[in-house]
């Protein structure tokens, strides 16, 4: 499949258009940016990094009954998936009190939930992503109740699918963020991607940060986190 000229260039990803008006072509960066876009760098080969491993997660959670966008891997930065228009929300799922939920409300950082908690924030970048509720959402004509339930039950079973999966790999998924968006028939599906830039990962049994808290808190050995994550999943680089 050919690309036919670039639709977007967001922080992470470029997105270009296909010969298929319902397909595009995603290809995966190695630029980073953390604090709201005021931290900016590089982290080297987490183009590839992400874009395999989202597409693995993806696949996986096809076969467990998630509906997403993922339709082909073309290369180590490139994959096919489907044109989708994005809900303007950023579903965020929390197992662990870990970054803004500690900070928000006081709880010590690695504070085990007894059940997941989620949360939804408007996504606007001129806005700083703020948070809101399913009221707002529904005010601000963002997504209908029906499809906010239904993206709730959709994050929840990925929740349990992804922290079953990585604990086989002894990695404690602490909370990551979700996009979905709508097909061009209205279906609801997973999109954006599942990778160390939108998941915490911690070892389980020594806790050490395997995602991008490494690069937004300058802890160093950010590339050999990323290449970690990437030797757990598929057990070689």
């Amino acid at each position: 499949m050919e690309k036919c000229g670039q639709l977007y260039e967001g922080k992470a990803k470029k997105v270009f258009a296909t010969e298929d008006k319902d397909l595009v072509i995603v290809s995966y960066k190695d630029d980073a940016t953390a604090l709201d876009g005021q931290k900016k760098g590089t982290i080297v080969g987490k183009g590839a990094i992400n874009n395999r491993m989202s597409n693995h997660l993806m696949k996986m959670l096809g076969e467990k009954g998630v509906k997403t966008h993922f339709v082909e891997e073309l290369t180590d930065r490139e994959t096919v998936v489907k044109k989708v228009s994005i809900i303007p929300l950023e579903v965020i799922v929390r197992n662990v009190a870990a970054g803004s939920f500690s900070k928000r409300y006081g709880v010590e950082e690695g504070t085990s939930f007894a059940s997941p908690t989620i949360e939804f924030s408007y996504k606007d970048d001129s806005l700083h992503d703020p948070l809101i509720n399913t009221y707002h959402a529904i005010a601000l004509n963002l997504a209908t109740r029906q499809e906010i339930e239904e993206i709730k039950d959709m994050a929840f079973k990925i929740n349990e699918e992804l922290k079953k999966y990585f604990l086989e790999l002894n990695v404690k998924l602490i909370d990551f963020k979700l996009e979905f968006g709508k097909t061009s028939t209205g279906e609801i599906v997973l999109a954006d991607e599942i990778s160390p830039d939108t998941c915490r990962f911690w070892d389980s049994n020594t806790n050490e940060k395997l995602d991008k808290d490494r690069f937004r808190r300058d802890m160093g050995n950010v590339e050999e986190a990323y290449a970690e994550m990437m030797k757990r999943v598929f057990g070689v680089m």
